[in-house]
């Protein structure tokens, strides 16, 4: 095992691997901007570096500062958490040469996973369905004619990235040339690589995704499925596990295809495959290959420490359980706190009570008297449940929901509270549309 890890991220992923090397023995290393110099997971971590200004593409993205920092303090190990560098092919293979270790796949596998566009094409190839697309469009001739094979409505996505930038709805051949423009524009500035595909727009339609892992031994393995469908701008507002149309016997099936495909690859480390449920077929969309923010809700049900197990299995140390010891004990469900005004996502916490009970979790780098800084995303803490049925699971939310008080930053309570009473929440039959269409009906921009 690591003697000592270095955390490259910040927020409450940070503080979630800090506490979860604690557990394991192993000493961490924080880096922060200028502005997070008072954040809390610098105060835990058993030493922490200053790696830049504010900016996250002078400080969190900096990679030499990074490296930099990992190499001054000793540390053997670097974890990306989620989002900045933990796709980040160059800066994996960076820390190989450094002679340090990257905790998720290898530069080669996340470069093939990590663009879209190729990995649907490695997927189709290892027998999974995928959603009828082109291949990445230089031009608008080029996308013209893709359009006319797939038909509209289409979505213009970006190969690279993640988080629900890039991607535009495009339902009229009017509308296509301005969407393929700004899409790549969006992807350039926020991933550095513009390049964008069509693909076809499936609606109704649910997003599904399955938790994967996998040993340098071969071992890999499926941990269940997650229903993210409940989604504003492309973007997951809350997800839950299991999926309510996902019956045994699918699951089975669906799990035994994914690590078919996984195998092939070769593929180690932590990842997600994500799918679209549509006309009772699931289509292969994309590949994750790094810690998800709802991870949460898969060890809710399974009782797997999935950060823990991420690193061992970057270590070399194999997995000690198998697919059979897997199985979904009740229901969990996540809700993300985001800071609902752009305006006012910053500001001091002047007050935080944070809901208790059994099997209540709050994921949050907050505390009494911090200043959220305005520089970087909008998502401030998780809120999780877990129950034995579903009902449950929804009534303990609630009740987790009203008891939860943060104030200084206005946050989006009030419409969680919204969707976990409404009746296609309730009854299941909600899908990714379905945010969208009631914020329109109630006037709010989606």
């Amino acid at each position: 095992m690591f003697a000592k890890i270095l955390i490259a991220n910040r927020g409450e992923i940070a503080v979630r691997i800090i506490r979860a090397c604690k557990e394991m023995g192993v000493a961490t290393v924080a880096v922060f901007s200028q502005a997070d110099r008072d954040a809390l997971h610098v105060s835990l971590a058993d030493e922490s570096f200053c790696i830049g200004p504010a900016p996250a593409g002078q400080s969190y993205l900096n990679q030499e500062a990074i490296l930099s920092a990992a190499l001054l303090s000793g540390a053997q190990a670097i974890h990306p958490g989620y989002g900045l560098l933990s796709e980040n092919a160059v800066f994996a293979r960076r820390c190989a040469q450094a002679g340090l270790a990257f905790i998720g796949p290898d530069g080669d596998t996340i470069e093939r996973m990590g663009d879209k566009d190729r990995a649907r094409r490695t997927m189709a190839q290892a027998g999974l369905p995928t959603i009828p697309g082109s291949d990445v469009v230089e031009n608008e001739e080029e996308a013209a004619a893709w359009a006319e094979k797939i038909g509209f409505p289409l979505l213009v996505k970006a190969r690279s990235g993640g988080g629900g930038r890039g991607i535009r709805l495009v339902r009229e051949k009017k509308d296509l040339a301005a969407s393929v423009l700004a899409a790549s524009a969006e992807a350039q500035a926020a991933f550095g690589d513009g390049g964008v595909y069509l693909e076809k727009f499936l609606a109704p339609a649910k997003h599904v995704e399955l938790q994967m892992i996998g040993d340098s031994q071969g071992h890999i393995l499926c941990l269940g499925e997650r229903e993210c469908s409940m989604q504003r701008k492309n973007q997951k507002v809350l997800e839950e596990s299991p999926c309510a149309p996902v019956s045994p016997e699918l699951r089975q099936r669906l799990c035994r295809q994914a690590v078919t495909a996984l195998s092939e690859i070769g593929y180690q480390g932590l990842g997600t495959m994500e799918f679209l449920l549509s006309d009772g077929r699931f289509y292969f969309m994309e590949m994750n290959t790094r810690l998800q923010v709802e991870h949460p809700v898969s060890e809710m049900v399974t009782g797997v420490d999935l950060v823990k197990w991420q690193i061992r299995v970057a270590a070399g140390q194999p997995l000690d359980f198998t697919q059979a010891d897997i199985s979904l004990r009740g229901h969990a469900i996540e809700c993300r706190i985001c800071a609902e005004n752009p305006r006012r996502k910053c500001g001091v916490i002047e007050l935080l009570h944070v809901p208790g009970g059994p099997w209540v979790r709050f994921d949050t780098a907050l505390y009494q008297g911090y200043t959220v800084p305005p520089y970087y995303d909008a998502m401030i803490a998780k809120l999780i449940v877990h129950a034995p049925t579903r009902e449950e699971a929804i009534r303990k939310m609630q009740a987790a929901l009203c008891e939860m008080v943060i104030e200084g930053v206005e946050h989006n309570r009030e419409l969680l509270l919204d969707l976990m009473a409404d009746p296609s929440f309730l009854d299941g039959s909600y899908d990714t549309g379905t945010l969208n269409r009631l914020l329109h009906e109630n006037g709010v921009a989606g």
